[in-house]
């Protein structure tokens, strides 16, 4: 009788008792029936795939013995004819490490009527070969994916149904290779069809699939409730926010999402002011807590702008302190010697390039406080100007 049928009988007959729990039971032998399996291969054969992973494909011999359990062969002249293949086709040892490490079996593959016309296709579509193999490297499957069943009706999906152009397919195979794995009918097409019901016009739909398409590999049930969510926060589908937002809203759980909400909330921000901030410049909800606190408590209690008035340019929460108590510092000077008025405003303030800023507050300003660049420089403490109370403050959050 052999090992796998002993393993059926004992898996179905066997009772449970108090020494050896039925579940326990059932995995020490699985785990009997892997082992015999695994020894049932000749030793000379494991060697010699151990050996060639390690040798022709740069694995390290414990991942080469954790792969030569996923494919196996006598001799090289297999592997190496799939090996000359990637390399002819621009693949580097790092990307063949790489390939193998995650799927191993693609050394047991037909180079000439498996692979190649993969390779060749999507080359001919005029994805350069450098890109082709980052692609395939970090993502296999693609490669394990027929070439008539899959990736070619999905490209004929892109090109002819949302009217991609070659170059945008490429773009969208290198931000998400996934797509051309996934099921086009059950999950793309709908997608596709809830976006449209909301009116996402062509071109949007164009982008989203070119520069977002892994919004599309989202479960269907939690895509279509966000899009009905970002719809009602009022975000225009025919705009290009309202893909950086659905995206942002797909990147954090929700649990976060109402916790950064009540964060900001906290730090004065109305829900108007909250909705304003997403439809203007989402990436502001990728803030940790301490730099939300931080940057409010700067802008806010330090320097004096009201939280609705940061809402309209969220996007100053997203500077590093570095780039942003400098220029604070230099307006508390100005502002306190009565050279400027306090409701400067904050954009022209904090989004503007060092070049701007400088030639609009310090270099303008050059001959009333002399010490100015070195303020902004962070060589004189504002101390040393005889002002003492801003820049402990502003100092402690950097």
């Amino acid at each position: 009788m052999s090992c796998k049928r002993v393993a059926l009988v004992l898996l179905t007959k066997t009772r449970p008792s108090y020494d050896l729990p039925q579940k326990l039971l059932r995995s020490a032998i699985l785990n009997l029936v892997k082992s015999f399996s695994s020894k049932r291969r000749k030793p000379d054969e494991q060697s010699f795939t151990v050996s060639y992973l390690i040798s022709s494909c740069g694995l390290s011999p414990q991942t080469a013995l954790s792969a030569s359990q996923k494919v196996n062969f006598r001799s090289a002249e297999q592997p190496d004819s799939v090996l000359a293949l990637l390399r002819n086709h621009g693949f580097t040892d790092i990307h063949i490490s790489r390939l193998t490490k995650r799927y191993p079996a693609l050394l047991s593959s037909d180079p000439k009527n498996t692979l190649l016309p993969k390779l060749e296709f999507f080359e001919s579509i005029g994805i350069p070969s450098a890109d082709l193999a980052k692609v395939c490297s970090s993502y296999p499957t693609l490669l394990a994916c027929s070439l008539s069943n899959q990736i070619i009706p999905v490209y004929n999906y892109l090109k002819h149904v949302i009217l991609l152009d070659d170059m945008q397919v490429g773009k969208s195979l290198r931000y998400s290779p996934r797509l051309f794995s996934s099921n086009l009918e059950n999950n793309i097409v709908p997608k596709i069809a809830t976006l449209r019901e909301v009116n996402v016009p062509a071109s949007t739909l164009s982008f989203l699939v070119t520069y977002f398409p892994s919004v599309l590999l989202q479960n269907s049930k939690k895509f279509d409730k966000i899009v009905k969510e970002v719809v009602e926060m009022g975000v225009n589908p025919s705009k290009m926010m309202f893909f950086r937002v659905l995206s942002m809203m797909f990147g954090l759980s929700k649990s976060t999402w109402e916790h950064k909400m009540e964060v900001y909330r906290k730090c004065g921000w109305s829900e108007d002011d909250l909705q304003l901030a997403l439809k203007t410049y989402p990436p502001y909800m990728s803030l940790s807590e301490k730099k939300i606190t931080s940057a409010m408590d700067l802008l806010v209690n330090k320097m004096g702008w009201k939280p609705a008035a940061i809402a309209k340019v969220p996007r100053v929460l997203t500077y590093s302190l570095k780039r942003t108590i400098p220029r604070c510092l230099v307006l508390k000077v100005l502002m306190l010697k009565g050279l400027i008025s306090k409701d400067v405003c904050l954009s022209t303030v904090l989004i503007k390039t060092d070049k701007f800023f400088l030639d609009r507050f310090v270099t303008r300003y050059a001959e009333a406080v002399p010490q100015l660049l070195d303020v902004f420089n962070g060589k004189v403490s504002l101390a040393e100007l005889g002002i003492e109370s801003a820049e402990p403050c502003l100092r402690k959050l950097s």
